[in-house]
């Protein structure tokens, strides 16, 4: 089985290499690796470039935000499925890719999803937080709740069939995506339950000024796509995800 890799990056020169060994690493040997940048100048290009054909497709543009890249990354891939990793994030071992394709051929589901750990910038073996993706059920969009991005694999046809990232949305796209893709839709699941990614605390997904554009646009979705909840029902996530800083080491 072929699985393409998306990875999208902007001024990444810091993480982006911890990233790719990631991916070049993996023990499937059947891995189509796209990388999209948005015309970085501050070194990730000669990161990625030394790679030279290790990296399966390389773009590097101008572009409209990171859903932008993502659904440019979709549109090249050639894989029967796809997962997303960005340039601050990386895979926990080498038999990520393994594991999720033994389960999508075991299983036969369209998508796959699993846990994700948080882990300090400057210390990437100390976990702050553990991000249980079991907890999820598609009533939960209601909620605001979603199983863990990064750890999100989908096979291609439906991206091709029900769409890709909606860029209307600034940092609730990835949520969007999942709730089209699992309730509006209802296309088939598995989870699996260990952590598949580790990604740095602090990023664009982490940063507490996010979380009332993350909400607002939460809510704009769920009413787009016919789902009841309100303001007060998405913001009821955040008591309990706190709890998810509090994990043994």
């Amino acid at each position: 089985m072929l699985v393409s890799i998306i990875t999208v990056s902007f001024n990444s020169a810091k993480t982006i290499k911890d990233t790719i060994n990631s991916v070049l690493s993996q023990s499937h040997d059947n891995i189509e690796y796209i990388i999209v940048d948005g015309k970085s100048t501050d070194g990730t290009l000669d990161i990625v470039q030394s790679y030279g054909n290790k990296i399966s497709k390389f773009v590097t543009e101008p572009d409209e935000g990171i859903y932008d890249a993502m659904n440019k990354g979709i549109a090249l891939a050639t894989g029967e499925v796809i997962g997303i990793l960005n340039s601050d994030d990386f895979y926990i071992n080498e038999y990520v890719i393994e594991t999720v394709v033994k389960e999508f051929e075991a299983e036969d589901v369209d998508s796959i999803y699993a846990d994700l750990v948080y882990v300090k910038a400057d210390n990437l073996d100390k976990v702050v937080r553990y991000y249980d993706s079991s907890y999820f059920s598609p009533n939960k969009f209601a909620y605001g709740l979603m199983p863990a991005h990064p750890t999100f694999f989908v096979k291609k046809w439906v991206y091709e069939q029900y769409g890709v990232y909606d860029m209307k949305y600034k940092v609730a796209a990835d949520f969007d995506i999942v709730l089209r893709f699992l309730l509006v839709h209802g296309i088939s699941y598995r989870y699996l339950k260990q952590p598949l990614v580790k990604m740095r605390f602090g990023g664009a997904s982490t940063s507490l000024s996010s979380f009332w554009v993350n909400t607002t646009e939460q809510l704009k979705s769920c009413r787009n796509n016919r789902v009841k909840t309100n303001f007060f029902k998405i913001l009821s996530k955040y008591p309990p995800k706190l709890l998810g800083y509090f994990v043994k080491d």
